[in-house]
């Protein structure tokens, strides 16, 4: 820890240097001391999201560490895992890691605008070996392979992104639930299908499946909408694309594994493990603010506007600074 403070370009340079993929082993300590994540955290960029400042459950934030996202199957988070795939398994017996056989592949708050830039996932107690592991695709190598065709369709195209729980995601649109009235600060928001990272110069595939684009007015601008729109076939073309076995990692967790990735050129996926016997725990943070130049000067999408109050006459009172 000390070392990366010292020099706190070091990890950023390797993680740029590793394609947006970074595994640090034997942070056992770390359980002990949450605060020394947070301190890791900042090594990455100038923004640590603070989850009670967000509309994140209280019950999902660490008690003493804010800006730490806890992730577990026991009190009083009780997130529960993905579904277990159905067979058939691949021909040699693995998990199966391509769309979409292999469902949930996303980047982290993608229905953001700015969104952000490092997620660090730190393993407290993981489950058992073949259980539970984390996928990663590469989406910079992914674009690499596309052929000149799907290069030409994709280039300009936006994808509409929006939140899981706004009643827009596809299982939402096939069952015809009424989405939800959303707040400003929850509105589905436009990003760049291939997106230029901003320390590599690298373009990359920047897209998630089913559950973080919006199946009403997307899942792309421009194209037909819903599930059965052509926006859908290119969607379910690319994410095929994209998962592909050779662009994808398979961490196996042990404890004391922390994972950082680049959101703005990786997608992941978690997988299933037998919540019933087996106890999991980890925590997340998320940096911003690097976002790249499409983003620049933009206010946090996600921030609401202060609610004016009234003073004594009716006026309204902005409050100080």
């Amino acid at each position: 820890m000390r070392s990366a403070e010292r020099d706190p370009e070091a990890l950023p340079d390797a993680l740029a240097a590793c394609g947006g993929l970074l595994l640090v082993q034997g942070m056992g300590a770390m359980a002990d001391e949450p605060d020394l994540l947070l301190r890791l955290s900042r090594v990455f960029g100038p923004e640590v999201e603070n989850y009670r400042q967000t509309l994140t459950p209280l019950n999902m934030v660490h008690e003493t560490v804010p800006e730490i996202f806890v992730v577990s199957n026991t009190p009083p988070v009780l997130r529960q895992p993905p579904r277990r795939p159905d067979p058939p398994f691949t021909a040699d017996g693995k998990l199966p890691v391509q769309f979409p056989h292999r469902r949930g592949w996303h980047t982290d708050q993608s229905y953001r605008r700015p969104p952000p830039d490092i997620s660090l996932f730190f393993a407290v107690i993981p489950v058992a070996k073949d259980q539970g592991q984390t996928l990663f695709a590469d989406g910079a190598a992914a674009y690499d392979a596309l052929t000149p065709e799907l290069k030409a369709r994709v280039d300009g195209l936006e994808g509409i992104h929006v939140s899981s729980g706004a009643g827009r995601t596809r299982d939402a649109v096939l069952a015809n639930e009424p989405p939800r009235d959303l707040l400003a600060h929850q509105r589905p928001q436009r990003q760049p299908v291939v997106r230029v990272h901003p320390v590599t110069g690298r373009q990359a595939l920047y897209l998630c499946e089913f559950g973080q684009m919006d199946w009403l007015d997307g899942p792309f601008a421009g194209m037909q909408s819903g599930p059965d729109g052509d926006g859908a076939d290119l969607l379910f073309t690319l994410m095929t694309h994209l998962t592909r076995p050779e662009f994808v990692y398979v961490h196996e967790w042990t404890e004391g594994d922390l994972i950082i990735w680049d959101n703005r050129c990786l997608v992941h996926a978690a997988t299933w493990f037998d919540a019933a016997t087996q106890t999991r725990l980890m925590w997340r943070t998320t940096v911003s603010g690097n976002p790249g130049a499409a983003y620049a000067g933009e206010r946090k999408s996600w921030i609401a506007d202060p609610v004016p109050e009234q003073g004594a006459e009716g006026e309204t009172v902005h409050g100080s600074a």
